[in-house]
């Protein structure tokens, strides 16, 4: 990836509805130059959505949860396949306030949940929800809760820390080209 598309995300994730002209100052290169590369970067699925982060608390949210579910057995390429399409009609009638829902490893477990929740009765509705699946054999269903109506607060959902990130990333890659 060159520089200007690395920086053109990051200027994004900081602030997705600036607008081209304004990117094209910050980079320092044209407007159409920016233009190109943003239609390029959707294209190609660099970019896949914008969007913002609001506060899940002012919106009524109590709880954010990262649930990790373990399996009994390891399932079968065709048996993921037939669960993905199951997750997917189930997850289109269902209400359940999903970030994330993925498959994974580590600690043990195959999957991890990220969900908001309105309340603790919220939260187990998840988990009985995940119960449902049946063919899936869950032996173990752990989760991890954020408080988000508490006053501390360390580093809140954001874009911003992670577009810090791509930049310096970015920088480094640079140096090492240059030596």
């Amino acid at each position: 990836m060159k520089e200007t598309e690395r920086k053109l995300i990051c200027e994004l994730m900081k602030n997705s509805r600036r607008s081209d002209r304004d990117l094209a100052k910050a980079l320092k290169v044209s407007q159409p130059t920016v233009t190109r590369i943003r239609s390029r970067l959707e294209k190609e699925g660099y970019i896949r959505e914008y969007t913002m982060i609001p506060s899940f608390a002012r919106l009524g949210y109590e709880l954010m949860a990262i649930t990790f579910v373990k399996l009994k057995r390891v399932l079968s390429e065709e048996e993921i396949e037939d669960a993905r399409k199951i997750a997917k009609e189930r997850l289109e009638k269902t209400s359940l306030p999903f970030f994330m829902l993925e498959r994974g490893m580590g600690l043990g477990y195959q999957g991890v949940i990220i969900s908001f929740h309105e309340s603790y009765a919220s939260y187990l509705a998840l988990r009985e929800w995940l119960r449902e699946f049946t063919f899936l054999e869950i032996s173990e269903i752990e989760s991890f809760l954020v408080n988000l109506k508490d006053k501390v607060s360390y580093a809140p959902p954001t874009f911003k820390l992670i577009a810090k990130h791509l930049e310096t990333l970015g920088e480094k890659q640079g140096k090492e080209k240059k030596q």
